[in-house]
């Protein structure tokens, strides 16, 4: 069976979670590719193709930390569902806030998920069993230029 390759896009800030997500990955053997951005403005660019970079390949699933400088997760999740192009793209919350008004602000952007990054070790293992679940599981839209 022909499977589709689902880029994995990390909007995180913290070089030391960024490289314990990735070590993740390649403990559970994903092998989806996984690009890093440091904030929501270069994750945008990314997204876009902007400034540099190169188009974004699709299909594509956002894993989002809310606390970043310049833009944090809630500010790319407004700019992320009003943009034509992106304002389907899936989304999962993955950040250390435990915070009630954090979780209801990012449901309240349509994210498929909220996931805690307190959840290490063998938690943060299923989290990403999850994932790789999802990724198998749902039918992604068509690659398009919408």
């Amino acid at each position: 069976m022909d499977r589709t390759v689902v880029n994995f896009l990390l909007v995180e800030d913290d070089e030391v979670d960024a490289r314990a997500v990735k070590r993740a990955f390649n403990k559970r053997k994903v092998s989806n590719p996984i690009h890093v951005a440091r904030d929501g403005v270069e994750a945008l660019a990314m997204l876009r193709g902007e400034d540099g970079f190169p188009p974004f390949p699709r299909p594509f699933l956002i894993l989002l930390d809310l606390n970043m400088p310049r833009m944090n997760g809630i500010q790319f999740l407004d700019e992320l569902r009003k943009d034509p192009e992106l304002h389907s793209s899936i989304v999962f919350v993955l950040t250390t806030s435990n915070a009630d008004k954090d979780k209801v602000a990012a449901y309240e952007k349509n994210v498929a998920g909220y996931l805690l990054k307190s959840n290490a070790g063998t938690d943060f293992l299923s989290v990403l069993q999850l994932l790789e679940n999802y990724v198998i599981s749902v039918q992604f839209p068509p690659n398009s230029e919408h």
